[in-house]
């Protein structure tokens, strides 16, 4: 067999923090695992198992000794994973005392709802820098009229904060979702092979008892309040579902800002700027393309077929368990959540970085004004008295002379617009974008609210990119 470590994680390697990194490394879970299984062993000392001195303080003392070669080897022998990993533990401690009345799935569904609760507090935290950094442009640019476009082409005018209020939206949205989550997130426990607790009651001389208190001190330990009541041999895989899908939902977010910003870019309205020794192409040397904006798109899609994955095992357990979705979640689950953690620090380097071009905005608008001021000269016809069907379609046809359409409605009698209303309709700029301003300043006021509930989180510093 090939020696995997030389096959890069690209999620992990070029796009997700260190942090994130770090709860899904091989030798973090390793380590994780042996922490849990010391607390388990210490918790059933505690509660009247004999251990005998100074055992748990040897496995405390070996749990930073990984060798994940060691354990691969072992493994090869054994065919079982956890079997390999408590085998390496103990002829570490020179022990054999851990895992006692506990299955595989105590060990590692523990462990993966862990990393799982870890890894959503620091989406939760980066959703906030991201909304409170978008606060912070949708109050700057609460004022900037620009052309607003629906089905990518003029429709009303709208302002540059508005359009990051409504991403803003969006991620908080998705926010609150996470939030929800970590609130409800509950811990699977030591249930053993199938969820009766059977294995523990007999450790501890038929006390069910003394183990439910087992349970209760070691999801503590790992800092749940709650755990499940019954499960099998697995928690059902709709909660992986559940976790994943918000991670499609936290994505959208950056994702839809990024593809305005890139359309924004190629008509020279935007940049995501552009660093000392930046390159834009290997070729052209004037280029200057969105590619982190193009990235935030694809890490989206990555995210989506990720869930894609773990929607197939919902509903797909065998009675009290099987390990049929063990080679999904050993991909999807960490994928998941690298993916999303190095689009959310993406869009955070984007923010940071960008570049508006004020004036290529007011040419653009000035130029598409006729079609942007049309429904307001459509409401100015009709209270003048004129037809509102046959004045949309007299406006409809004097929009596309372009120039002349400000004189073409005035000189149109049966519009009876007068020259007075289209200059007033001409000259408020501000007024064409309506409650965008508006609603810019409101998104802006509670981005800081939530900066103030969330200091850290809310002046976090994206990690440079490659």
């Amino acid at each position: 067999m090939a020696d995997k470590d030389q096959i890069p994680d690209v999620l992990a390697d070029r796009y997700a923090s260190a942090a994130m990194a770090a709860i899904w490394s091989p030798e973090g879970k390793v380590k994780a695992e042996r922490r849990l299984w010391v607390a388990v062993l210490e918790a059933q000392r505690d509660l009247g198992i004999e251990v005998p001195d100074g055992v748990v303080e040897a496995y405390r003392g070996a749990i930073d000794q990984v060798s994940l070669d060691s354990i691969r080897e072992r493994e090869r022998v054994t065919r079982h994973d956890v079997k390999a990993r408590i085998e390496e533990f103990c002829a570490l401690a020179g022990y054999e005392h851990i895992h006692k009345g506990m299955t595989s799935r105590d060990l590692t569904e523990n462990i993966e709802q862990l990393q799982i609760r870890d890894s959503l507090r620091l989406v939760r935290d980066k959703l906030v820098a991201v909304v409170c950094a978008l606060g912070v442009k949708a109050d700057t640019h609460a004022e900037l009229v620009m052309v607003g476009r629906s089905h990518n082409v003029p429709a009303q005018a709208t302002t540059l904060g508005k359009r990051f209020a409504t991403a803003g939206e969006e991620a908080r949205a998705a926010l609150d979702r996470i939030e929800d989550l970590l609130v409800r997130y509950r811990l699977r426990g030591l249930k053993g092979p199938v969820g009766t607790q059977q294995d523990q009651i007999d450790l501890f001389l038929g006390a069910a008892n003394d183990a439910a208190e087992l349970e209760n001190r070691v999801s503590a330990s790992l800092g749940f309040a709650a755990t499940m009541g019954s499960v099998g041999q697995v928690y059902p895989r709709s909660l992986d579902y559940d976790v994943v899908s918000a991670l499609v939902q936290a994505s959208s977010a950056p994702a839809n800002l990024a593809r305005t910003i890139r359309l924004m870019a190629g008509q020279g309205l935007i940049s995501e700027g552009f660093q000392a020794g930046q390159v834009g192409s290997s070729a052209m040397p004037g280029k200057r393309n969105a590619r982190t904006s193009e990235r935030i798109c694809g890490l989206s899609a990555v995210v989506q077929g990720y869930a894609d994955m773990v929607s197939s095992l919902v509903g797909d357990q065998w009675n009290e368990g099987d390990v049929s979705c063990s080679v999904v979640r050993r991909v999807a689950l960490p994928g998941a959540f690298l993916a999303l953690d190095g689009q959310l620090e993406a869009v955070l380097v984007v923010l940071k970085e960008l570049v508006v071009f004020e004036g290529a905005i007011a040419a653009e608008l000035d130029a598409n004004l006729p079609a942007l001021t049309a429904t307001r000269m459509l409401m100015a016809s009709v209270a003048a008295g004129a037809g509102r069907e046959e004045a949309h379609r007299i406006i409809s046809e004097h929009v596309s002379k372009g120039d002349e359409f400000f004189t073409a409605v005035v000189d149109d009698a049966r519009l009876s617009i007068a020259a007075v209303d289209v200059e007033r309709i001409k000259s408020q700029i501000l007024v064409l974008a309506g409650a965008g301003p508006a609603q810019s300043r409101e998104f802006a006021n509670q981005a800081k609210d939530l900066a103030q509930e969330h200091p850290n989180a809310a002046s976090y510093q994206p990690e440079s990119i490659l």
